[in-house]
């Protein structure tokens, strides 16, 4: 990239620190300058189209330019631009959305309560485990149960519930109470000659033993997404979240589901739980619940999780616990109106209607010679590349070739993952899967 002196790239270096980069290498490229969307598109600031295939971080469901969201937030701004929740105090748009995420979901749940990320929702329902346990006399059952590649968010207790090193190296995590139990990705974990059976029982047996290595009464939740996606997009092997859900109960272990990027129709279900035979006593969402337009995470718990710890803040006097900015009202109006495109225009159908070409489309370009095999459901999925020198080489020399064609996709490892906005069409799957290709060729004829 040739960067112009005071240019906005020039100023990006300057001025900024990046987001999961390496910064030195920033120093030297730069970063590519977003300046538009529309649709399943957005465009940099030399006018060049990309698909975003990634929907931006697994989260524009609507797509980029939406009018009717620019204008739920000017309405809103318009009218009470900002209000918080301490104190007794709420707001009409909190409240609707609140009510609309309770009447989509398919199994019984009590109460819901905004932030602003995934991160600070996962790291307020640690708390949240933490301070049911005191209520309920248990002052020793507070281990939090994460996955190996299960990823949770970035604040300390949420990066440290995440079972990602490259999270945790040099920042002092994970936390001493997170411990972590083996990643049920059958594609990636399987050992020659076991079937998926065989390996879910392995799975289901590795918790059990984690558990009684530790002590059930010292172990107070377990984290999950349906579907794992920034450790690689790995959904689970058959059998294994009833197998997982059974031994929980056993237990005593609160089961907490982590929706961030499945939530509200990637899976071709309006939740991953549904998909999967999930009933947790947290569900914890974000991304698609404003297609990221604003910042806005939601925590849901059920009556069980709900009692103790409404009897605590009863006993002490407060919930100790809140944000400048929870269920902010613009947020929770573009929230609102987020899920009402969902509805009316079917994307949750639409994600089920194009599962099977979108899945093929991955099937396809695993046949190539850069690749091992695919992966995936609904309208999410990743391809895993063969190896090269180093790991991780791969997926970031693929990723980088498929930007440069126009498509904007992650490299995570060794796989490119895929998670089109919920209203790409099936011309545009074609379009998506014809410009990797194109990029997958060029990179293999690349390197001879």
């Amino acid at each position: 990239m040739d960067i112009l002196p005071n240019s906005t790239e020039a100023r990006d270096i300057r001025y900024q620190m990046p987001a999961a980069a390496d910064m030195r290498r920033h120093e030297e490229t730069g970063s590519v300058v977003i300046e538009r969307g529309e649709g399943i598109y957005v465009f940099d600031n030399t006018g060049k189209r990309y698909i975003e295939g990634l929907a931006g971080l697994w989260s524009v469901a609507v797509g980029f330019g939406e009018p009717r969201l620019a204008r739920a937030a000017f309405d809103q701004m318009s009218k009470l631009p900002y209000y918080h929740q301490f104190n007794y105090k709420t707001h009409g748009p909190s409240v609707d959305l609140a009510e609309m995420i309770l009447s989509l979901i398919p199994f019984p749940m009590s109460k819901v309560h905004f932030t602003s990320s995934g991160s600070e929702a996962n790291d307020l329902v640690a708390k949240m485990v933490w301070y049911r346990s005191n209520a309920m006399g248990r002052p020793d059952k507070k281990k939090i149960i994460g996955r190996i590649k299960g990823y949770h968010g970035v604040t300390i207790a949420a990066g440290s519930i995440t079972g990602i090193e490259r999270n945790h190296a040099s920042f002092d995590l994970p936390l001493d109470r997170m411990i972590h139990t083996s990643c049920p990705s059958y594609e990636l974990f399987g050992v020659e000659g076991e079937s998926e059976a065989a390996f879910t029982a392995r799975m289901l047996a590795d918790l059990e033993a984690l558990i009684e290595r530790e002590g059930p009464e010292t172990i107070a939740a377990m984290w999950g997404e349906p579907v794992m996606g920034a450790g690689g997009v790995l959904p689970p092997p058959a059998g294994y979240w009833q197998g997982v859900q059974a031994i929980l109960r056993k237990h005593d272990i609160l089961l907490v589901a982590d929706e961030v990027i499945c939530g509200f129709g990637r899976t071709g279900k309006m939740f991953a739980c549904e998909t999967y035979g999930i009933v947790p006593d947290v569900l914890v969402l974000s991304k698609q619940i404003s297609s990221s337009y604003m910042p806005l995470s939601a925590i849901v718990i059920n009556d069980a999780f709900y009692q103790p710890v409404a009897d605590e803040s009863h006993r002490i006097g407060s919930f100790g616990h809140g944000f400048t900015a929870s269920g902010h009202p613009v947020a929770t109006a573009v929230g609102l109106e987020n899920l009402k495109i969902i509805q009316e225009r079917d994307l949750v159908g639409n994600a089920a209607r194009l599962a099977p070409m979108f899945q093929a489309g991955l099937k396809a370009l695993a046949t190539h010679p850069l690749a091992r095999h695919a992966r995936g459901v609904g309208l999410i999925g990743a391809v895993e590349l063969k190896g090269w020198d180093k790991p991780g080489q791969a997926g970031v020399a693929v990723a980088d070739r498929m930007q440069a064609e126009g498509l904007i996709i992650r490299g995570i490892g060794d796989s490119i993952c895929f998670c089109p906005p919920m209203i790409i069409t099936e011309a545009q799957v074609a379009e998506m899967f014809a410009i990797a290709r194109r990029a997958m060729d060029a990179l293999a004829a690349e390197r001879g």
